[in-house]
């Protein structure tokens, strides 16, 4: 076990590795000098490129430049965003917990109705509700994220007023960030107005929430699905079955918790998709996370926003696929088993 855990740490590390050298040798290609590229100083003073030059050891090879550019990126050092002057660094940790805050929601809402609507297809004898499940998962598959959220917008936001299409919460609330979520800072907060305030970071969170989980939510009811039609038919199964167990029994205690095991890989691999369409849903509803910011940056010619950018959902989706690849072995007994047989 540990050799296994040592080799995805290893595989970590050099798939980071080889994302920042792709980042390094993208900040060549910008249309600015080095300079202005790796430390967002636009018109930097003679003492300041002088310190940038050598911290980045940009009058050394192409190796050294790396090394450096590689140790000031791990230790923190993004460098400043040329449109706020404010460091990439601090900008990125203030938008982080609100990526981090709809991803969480929306994942639970894809999980949350996902398997149960999952196991109603598996189990129904109606084939009118099951040909119907499945034609409204292909759907939801299939329609574009971007004309998804209009769309809502549109029918809920706009036509019928119930929920709001854009911001994270009412601007009259003043609420002062303590974790950085804001459902539970308006909870944490001593204002006076916070049950109200909650109540409107959760209705700013409903649609982004809901356009963001259809993709999950789609692949979770098929994958569980055919996960429940291939475990009931398993021997130990049906051995439940005829010893008398009830069959709710049998699926919450020896079905389900087998089915939900190629759930949880199937939520890894679909991190690359669910990210990118992260990014275009917090743009659709301006929600201020990661990438709204990105886009910013991108449209600004904001350099070292567009590093930063890159390189934070590019580690977390490799740090992520990972830990649930770690947690897919450890959690099924088949994998254990060729774990240990390897060994």
């Amino acid at each position: 076990m540990w050799r296994y855990l040592f080799r995805r740490i290893t595989l970590f590390m050099a798939t980071s590795l080889l994302m920042i050298a792709v980042l390094f040798m993208a900040s060549g290609q910008f249309p600015v000098s080095k300079t202005y590229s790796l430390s967002g100083i636009q018109y930097p003073t003679i003492e300041q490129k002088q310190q940038i030059e050598q911290d980045y050891q940009l009058n050394d090879n192409q190796l050294l430049q790396f090394t450096a550019y590689l140790r000031q990126r791990l230790s923190g050092n993004l460098g400043i965003s040329s449109n706020s002057q404010q460091e990439v660094s601090e900008e990125l940790a203030s938008v982080l917990p609100a990526s981090f805050e709809l991803s969480l929601f929306s994942g639970f809402i894809a999980v949350f109705f996902g398997v149960p609507i999952g196991i109603l297809a598996a189990l129904s004898n109606n084939k009118a509700l099951q040909h119907s499940i499945l034609a409204v998962t292909l759907t939801g598959y299939s329609i574009p994220v971007f004309w998804l959220g209009l769309t809502l917008s549109m029918w809920f936001g706009v036509n019928l007023g119930w929920l709001p299409i854009s911001g994270q919460i009412n601007l009259l609330y003043e609420i002062e960030p303590v974790t950085g979520f804001m459902l539970i800072d308006t909870l944490l907060s001593d204002s006076a107005y916070r049950i109200p305030a909650f109540h409107d970071a959760l209705l700013h969170l409903i649609l982004p929430a809901v356009t963001l989980a259809v993709l999950p939510f789609t692949l979770v009811v098929r994958i569980t699905r055919q996960a429940i039609l291939n475990v009931m038919n398993k021997t130990y199964i049906r051995a439940a079955e005829a010893r008398g167990l009830h069959t709710a029994k049998i699926l919450l205690r020896h079905a389900l918790p087998n089915a939900l095991i190629p759930v949880l890989k199937s939520i890894g691999l679909m991190l690359g998709s669910f990210a990118s369409y992260g990014i275009v849903v917090e743009v659709i509803f301006s929600w201020p996370g990661v990438g709204s910011w990105l886009v910013s940056g991108i449209y600004q010619r904001d350099y070292t926003v567009i590093q930063a950018g890159i390189l934070s959902v590019s580690l977390l989706i490799i740090f992520l696929s990972i830990l649930i690849d770690l947690l897919h072995t450890a959690i099924n007994p088949m994998s254990r088993k060729e774990l240990y047989a390897s060994n």
